[in-house]
């Protein structure tokens, strides 16, 4: 099964047109300085995965979950940060990106503590998880968003009435007949295919307030072009990554979005398959540089296409902390602590393929 499963990964990374070298060997210098949000994003990460774990371990599933990802706590700026960085990317090289939490089945370890530093015993898990975290309510974004497009959608019927019910239809399709004709059977969705340069008309007053209603028109409808879903975002530079990891292990990978109220599981098979069906680019998924990233390319899938393994989350308590370097240099970042995710066991064995 194993072996199969790493042949369809790597044919599918293969029809991917976005430049992936399975044989990448990464290196560069190491980054000289941590920031505040890069410390708060690293507590965020940890306490994401903690999360994960306990909700799976504390649940009679059957299944047991291990930390696995590398945990070191070394920032940029502290002392062994540069041999860390040189380790961890020797590692990259050799084994690929190791996942956050290895999942077994409990039985097979009575005591608990796998051996992950054997390939045997790696091997063995069920499942490999990446877990990704976001500072977002996922409840409170999909509300806004909604309400969001449907007033730029209200707003698009207000302009084409306006524009249509009086004396500015006929100078719009002396104008420009293809817009008028287009905008006369425009509904909710072809609103949202509509694209045109806004027109500088201003000879008459009435070519000015077409050239204004015109413009609204625009700005409304940039609003239905924007990405309107929160997603799973793994980066394009980690693909290849991942996997070198799952050649060697032949380990089933998932994608886990972690946001403060629901999280959400993918295969990362199925990240692959939409990531190679271009009809769904746009509407699915989209392929950006992420500013937040380092602007790095990132494949960013709706998380609805995803399954809703855990649909409750208890808020975690946060705190100020502040590290010191060596300079003098003081940085303040949160720190996570507590919170329970309600986990559907058996949701998650379905998408695991877990008996």
């Amino acid at each position: 099964m194993s072996a199969t499963y790493k042949k369809r990964i790597l044919k599918l990374i293969q029809t991917l047109d976005l430049g992936i070298d399975p044989d990448i060997q990464v290196g560069g210098r190491p980054p000289t300085m941590a920031n505040s949000e890069f410390l708060t994003n690293k507590e965020q990460g940890d306490w994401a995965e903690k999360l994960v774990q306990t909700a799976i371990n504390d649940n009679e599933l059957g299944l047991l979950a291990v930390q696995y990802g590398r945990s070191e706590s070394l920032a940029a700026g502290d002392e062994g940060f540069e041999e860390f960085y040189a380790s961890y990317q020797a590692e990259l090289n050799e084994l690929g990106k190791r996942p956050d939490i290895l999942i077994f089945k409990r039985s097979d370890f009575p005591s608990g503590t796998p051996n992950t530093s054997s390939d045997e015993v790696v091997s063995s898990a069920l499942a490999a998880i990446e877990v990704r975290s976001s500072s977002f309510l996922a409840n409170r974004y999909a509300a806004y968003m909604e309400q969001r497009g449907a007033a730029a959608l209200a707003a698009c019927a207000r302009i084409k009435e306006e524009i249509l019910g009086g004396e500015l239809a006929e100078l719009l399709r002396q104008k420009n007949n293809e817009l008028y004709r287009f905008l006369e059977s425009a509904n909710n969705e072809s609103f949202k295919q509509l694209d045109f340069r806004r027109p500088s008309w201003s000879s008459s007053r009435q070519l000015r307030r077409l050239t204004e209603l015109l413009g609204e028109l625009k700005k409304h409808i940039a609003i239905l072009h924007k990405r309107d879903y929160l997603s799973i975002t793994p980066k394009v530079e980690d693909i290849a990554l991942v996997n070198r990891w799952i050649q060697r292990f032949g380990v089933k990978h998932y994608y886990l979005q972690v946001f403060f109220d629901k999280v959400y599981l993918i295969p990362f098979e199925q990240i692959l398959e939409i990531a190679a069906d271009t009809e769904k680019e746009g509407e699915v998924f989209s392929v950006e540089r992420d500013v937040k990233n380092q602007g790095k390319t990132t494949i960013k899938i709706n998380v609805q296409v995803g399954r809703e393994v855990i649909g409750k989350i208890d808020m975690p308590d946060h705190r100020s902390q502040m590290k010191e370097f060596e300079r003098g240099r003081l940085l303040f970042y949160v720190t996570f602590e507590g919170g329970r995710g309600y986990l559907d066991g058996p949701l998650l064995k379905e998408v695991l393929g877990v008996d």
